[in-house]
């Protein structure tokens, strides 16, 4: 998508997030967590606390927020050196640059903050959008799970653990 921004979400961001965001994890076709999960509790798993990032994609000239992106170590102590993210893109918007601009984001902060890679620890085999994507930011598939996630559809397909240096 030509013209969006990305900027660190706000606290009054959630409810344009929250739509999306829901019929995302209601589908439980890419992400682990749970379909059913309540707006509250949402965003709390979503709009991380400082020294964490959490951003929206806005759509220039309309303020319309199109995607959204958290951003977080991976792991603590001997791991805090590799970061970790999640990217969300309302449907309405996606194969429009969206996810891509909000991976490089991600990217971008990761390096800025002195992270020396960046790991993906559940990416559903079958999202291979996302997949081809990661790939083709330098990301490589690292190990898979097998049958560690449920498909809607697909029955247990396995999750990609996905690595890139920065």
């Amino acid at each position: 998508m030509e013209h969006i921004t990305i900027r660190g979400a706000e606290p009054g961001d959630w409810a344009a997030i929250w739509p999306f965001f829901r019929k995302i994890t209601a589908a439980g076709d890419t992400f682990t967590y749970p379909m059913d999960l309540d707006r509250e509790v949402a965003s709390g798993w979503w709009l991380l606390p400082e020294s964490n990032r959490t951003v929206v994609a806005v759509e220039e000239g309309t303020g319309t927020v199109v995607g959204t992106a958290k951003m977080n170590r991976n792991q603590s102590g001997p791991g805090s050196h590799v970061a970790s993210a999640s990217f969300m893109v309302d449907p309405a918007y996606g194969g429009r640059g969206v996810g891509r601009a909000l991976v490089e984001d991600s990217l971008d902060w990761a390096r800025a903050a002195g992270y020396r890679g960046m790991q993906f620890n559940a990416v559903a085999a079958t999202n291979t959008h996302a997949v081809r994507l990661y790939e083709r930011l330098g990301f490589r598939i690292v190990g898979t799970v097998p049958e560690a996630f449920h498909h809607p559809r697909e029955g247990y397909v396995g999750l990609h653990v996905m690595h890139r240096p920065l």
